[in-house]
């Protein structure tokens, strides 16, 4: 996909939350609580197929990054690879064009029965970072609603706004736009794509929890917003492709010169915001 993209110009390329190896849907539709056996299958299922970012497992893109001189956002599940080795993280990375990769960020807060699979992130990954075609900083789904982590990524100086997310619909396309018009930059906004007939065969109660192969359990509706809260491109629904896009990226200095809110819009005397970036670990080791 990395490739089909670059081959039509793409210099920034995004894929969806969660999509190494895929979202768990199968959360919105247990007990929570309840199917303890079922719960463990598709767990273990998912740790067997998460990624270790200490080994070499997101070589492959990391080389097409390289390859074609394109900067990557993409989903994941990660393992965590350095205490337990058992704990999943949300996580969302950000690969340079020279094939390195820039930046990872663990989902802060994951939504409802997300957190019978993912571990809590920290803000040591909450961060902006300058690549080729901007200033690229990224949310994943339901954190975009958490202000203060919006504001964050605004006072980095973030140009294009990067949200995959499982969300989809009205409701989930006016909160982007609202984004672009409070950070007054380009958001892109990546959702999942899923039908019934995606799910393999020997998925776990497949006939029980997604019986009908025509149900869209998502629709998509990848999107791309200007400053302001134009649409610009998408709504993708319910369509499997890849959505392209130029971005004028003076756009957004201009859409500033009305409203800042890190900057000359900002009231530093009444309102500040202190952000912890440090590692969080339960454990420290000293010699």
């Amino acid at each position: 996909m990395v490739e089909e993209a670059a081959n039509h110009g793409a210099k920034l390329v995004v894929f969806t939350e969660a999509f190494v190896p895929g979202y768990p849907t199968w959360v919105w539709r247990l007990r929570p609580g309840g199917d303890w056996n079922l719960s463990e299958e598709l767990y273990a299922r998912l740790l067997k197929n998460s990624v270790n970012l200490e080994s070499g497992d997101l070589l492959p893109l990391y080389e097409v990054a390289l390859k074609h001189n394109v900067t990557i956002v993409c989903g994941l599940e990660e393992i965590d690879s350095k205490l337990s080795q058992s704990t999943l993280y949300n996580t969302v990375v950000i690969i340079g064009h020279d094939g390195t990769l820039l930046n990872k960020h663990r989902k802060l807060m994951p939504t409802n029965p997300e957190r019978m699979v993912w571990g809590f992130g920290d803000a040591s990954g909450l961060k902006v970072v300058e690549t080729p075609v901007g200033r690229v900083g990224a949310l994943l789904c339901w954190e975009n609603y958490m202000p203060l982590a919006r504001y964050a990524l605004y006072s980095q100086g973030v140009e294009i706004y990067i949200a995959p997310t499982y969300d989809s619909g009205a409701n989930w396309i006016g909160s982007l736009q609202h984004i672009a018009r409070e950070g007054c930059c380009w958001v892109v906004g990546c959702g999942n794509l899923m039908k019934g007939s995606d799910f393999p065969d020997d998925f776990p109660e497949k006939s029980t929890l997604y019986p009908d192969p025509d149900e869209w359990v998502n629709p998509g509706d990848s999107i791309v917003i200007a400053p302001g809260g134009e649409i610009i491109a998408g709504p993708m629904r319910k369509e499997a492709g890849i959505l392209y896009c130029d971005i004028d990226r003076e756009k957004v200095s201009v859409a500033k010169r009305t409203l800042d809110v890190a900057g000359h819009y900002s009231r530093p005397d009444i309102f500040t915001l202190s952000v912890n970036t440090q590692h969080q670990s339960p454990v420290v080791f000293k010699d």
